[in-house]
């Protein structure tokens, strides 16, 4: 690879507190050689006039589902790559909820292998927490974690049993490996399919509270409190939910926490009439929880945002709500969406770049997430200003079910580099 500089840009990189015009020289083996406004130049190196565009490190999701193997009709590792480089996303954890699920070392050196000969973008692959992630029986997190598992999720499910809980948490502290809990309890959540409320009522559909979700999280934090271990909390959704975390980081208890970027961007009043691509887990909330999740990120409450990436095929959508499958793609308009926050003045830029670059790969333990001389080029380029509107047949995506379907957004993507090759341009 030839030696590139890219010229005129914008340098957003909260990893080194920098936010400044200058150039990014990448050497010829795709690292970050040096960067800023005083970074040199080379009549060798291949010239790239971005033009004032702002460039950042590229995104890691850190949490995305990829359809291989077993649900290839839904997405497969070539078309998820096509989506995430087209939202300037660089790298990704997989969920382990493929078929078969990853719960055993056999499936994880398929999944690496697939992986690497058919992904374009890092992936850092998840297991299951517990054996086909029924919650019964914990897997192999030492054998997993030394054959390249980057953490354990049972995905859309809770670890509902107390005792092993406690035990997961304490094996998890003594192998350092991450747990990634979905936090919603069974037996309140069970049947329903939207947010409690008004809504809910008006539709004749039966709702869960965010009681479900915060009796999780109280209990996994007094857990911790025992056996601390590296845990995230995938999703939240609601004000009760932070007023918890609240309580327990002031508390010293050191944890880290998500959201979707549809439950930042999105209400319970979008659902309108039955609209089933807004069917999500956890669910839509109030405004209310809206603006809540919003203060929560300003606060540093919320450490990420996600996609929560979940393909799914039109015949699964196109259903009554309540049979309707669950989820939304959302990784090729993560970005966009997110800048929303920022044109509407919610969140600082500097903020809403943190929480999808150094904060998840920190959280990770994965040199990501920066634009440090010697780290890898992977690179986002875009257009903050750059007006587009979301069509689902123009996104990359196999699955087409965005719960933003006409949404006019600002700011889009123009390049994404991968160790310092350009991977998406328009």
């Amino acid at each position: 690879m030839k030696e590139k500089i890219l010229t005129n840009v914008r340098i957003i990189d909260p990893s080194q507190k920098m936010d400044e015009i200058g150039n990014i020289v990448i050497d010829e083996k795709g690292k970050i050689k040096s960067i800023g406004k005083k970074s040199g130049t080379s009549k060798s190196a291949e010239k790239i006039d971005l033009k004032g565009l702002i460039a950042i490190p590229g995104l890691v999701d850190m949490k995305a589902f990829v359809g291989e193997p077993g649900f290839e009709y839904k997405e497969n590792f070539r078309t998820l790559s096509q989506a995430a480089l087209a939202g300037g996303v660089t790298s990704i954890v997989t969920m382990p909820n493929t078929k078969p699920i990853i719960d055993n070392v056999s499936m994880v050196d398929f999944i690496i292998r697939r992986g690497r000969d058919k992904a374009k973008v890092n992936l850092f692959p998840c297991a299951s927490i517990t054996r086909q992630k029924e919650g019964n029986q914990m897997t192999e997190f030492g054998l997993l974690k030394a054959r390249g598992i980057i953490g354990f999720s049972d995905v859309n499910k809770t670890i509902q049993n107390t005792e092993l809980m406690s035990r997961i948490m304490n094996y998890a502290s003594d192998i350092d490996v991450l747990i990634m809990q979905h936090v919603e309890d069974y037996e309140l959540a069970k049947n329903s399919c939207i947010n409690q409320g008004e809504v809910a009522t008006r539709l004749g559909l039966q709702g869960v509270s965010d009681i479900a979700e915060k009796i999780i999280i109280e209990r996994d934090l007094s857990l911790l409190s025992e056996f601390p271990c590296r845990y995230h909390i995938n999703q939240i959704s609601s004000k009760n939910s932070l007023n918890v975390i609240k309580k327990n980081k002031s508390n010293g208890i050191k944890f880290s926490t998500g959201v979707s970027i549809n439950n930042l961007s999105l209400n319970q009043n979008d659902i309108g009439e039955f609209r089933t691509f807004l069917k999500l887990s956890p669910p839509l909330r109030s405004e209310e929880d809206r603006l809540s999740l919003i203060e929560g990120i300003k606060n540093d409450l919320i450490d990420v945002i996600v996609s929560d990436h979940i393909p799914e095929d039109e015949e699964s959508k196109r259903l009554p709500f309540a049979q309707a499958a669950t989820g939304s793609i959302g990784i090729e308009t993560l970005l966009s969406l997110s800048l929303e926050h920022y044109h509407n003045e919610s969140l600082p830029l500097e903020k809403i770049i943190r929480c999808l670059t150094i904060n998840p790969a920190k959280i990770l333990k994965i040199n990501k997430g920066t634009l440090k001389e010697g780290s890898d080029a992977d690179i986002c380029i875009f257009d903050l200003e750059k007006p587009w509107v979301v069509k689902a047949e123009e996104l990359k995506s196999k699955s087409k079910n965005t719960a933003i379907e006409n949404r006019k957004l600002q700011g889009k993507v123009k390049m994404t580099l991968l160790q310092g090759e350009i991977a998406f341009a328009i």
